[in-house]
């Protein structure tokens, strides 16, 4: 589970609510927290100002979403926010990011130099997203991607280590195809051995899962309306972007651009999305 948190808080949105609904898992109420805030590069005249303004609104933060002062790194950087909340969680070998979005689309994002899409595209970290747009409730029902790869597998897993610290934690794991796949002689389809595969994980870890096969041309629109009917309350998804590295010096345009399901469900999830990036060496 997660141990080492970078929090960036910009002093609006709900991310303060999902962490206080989160100290209600075990292993998140024992995490490290590091709290961060980013104020623009300034003059030396006014970057006390600003540093000082940034300390006393993480100290309101802290207060606000009950953490215990002497488990809490806060820090106050100046610079650009996306750049800096990377750099701060390579610093800090940070295992989980937790930034609000406002929700803006591809394009959007672009125009308005997005920092939560920036590094939802680039960060090597799982990362969890909570949109300024979202009702945040306490987590009891989780949804988790299924696709039979091994960074879905890590997917799989987290949800699994989430889902057996919540008292009456409900698992469901969602596998989409494009359309309906014929049996197989056993009267078996892909699509169904790739879900008894992961039911059976699931229950080395400890957890029972609820498998749900659904079928749709757009696998991102059809993740989101699988939540929403569902009613989950955080939605677990593996990405298979391509290696953020690479990306590092150039925004990555024909991801933003181009048909990213990760990118989709970002934007329009009816619910907290909890991203599990491919580590890099593999």
């Amino acid at each position: 589970m997660f141990k080492n948190l970078l929090i960036a808080d910009s002093g609006k949105g709900h991310v303060e609510e999902m962490i206080r609904m989160l100290q209600d898992i075990p292993s998140f109420r024992e995490a490290r927290v590091n709290l961060l805030h980013v104020v623009p590069e300034q003059n030396t005249a006014q970057a006390a100002d600003h540093r000082s303004d940034g300390q006393s609104l993480l100290d309101g933060a802290i207060s606000r979403m009950g953490l215990p002062s002497g488990n809490v790194n806060a820090l106050v950087r100046e610079g650009d926010t996306k750049q800096t909340v990377l750099k701060v969680a390579e610093e800090l070998n940070s295992d989980l990011i937790v930034m609000g979005s406002r929700g803006l689309g591809r394009l959007q994002s672009i125009l308005a130099n997005s920092a939560s899409q920036y590094v939802f595209q680039l960060s090597t970290r799982p990362m969890l997203l909570v949109r300024d747009d979202l009702y945040v409730r306490h987590v009891n029902k989780i949804m988790v991607t299924i696709d039979g790869t091994g960074v879905g597998d890590d997917a799989l897993k987290t949800a699994c280590d989430l889902t057996r610290e919540i008292p009456d934690g409900q698992l469901i794991g969602v596998h989409v195809t494009r359309q309906d796949l014929a049996p197989s002689r056993g009267g078996r389809s892909k699509a169904d051995e790739v879900l008894d595969t992961a039911v059976q994980r699931a229950r080395s870890f400890g957890v029972e899962m609820k498998p749900v096969h659904v079928t749709g041309a757009d696998i991102g629109r059809t993740v989101c309306s699988a939540a929403k009917e569902t009613n989950a309350d955080l939605l677990v998804i593996a990405s298979q972007d391509r290696r953020p590295l690479v990306a590092r010096g150039l925004v990555d345009l024909d991801k933003l651009l181009g048909g990213s399901v990760s990118d989709y469900i970002r934007v329009h999830a009816p619910a907290p999305v909890l991203l599990v990036r491919e580590p890099e060496q593999r």
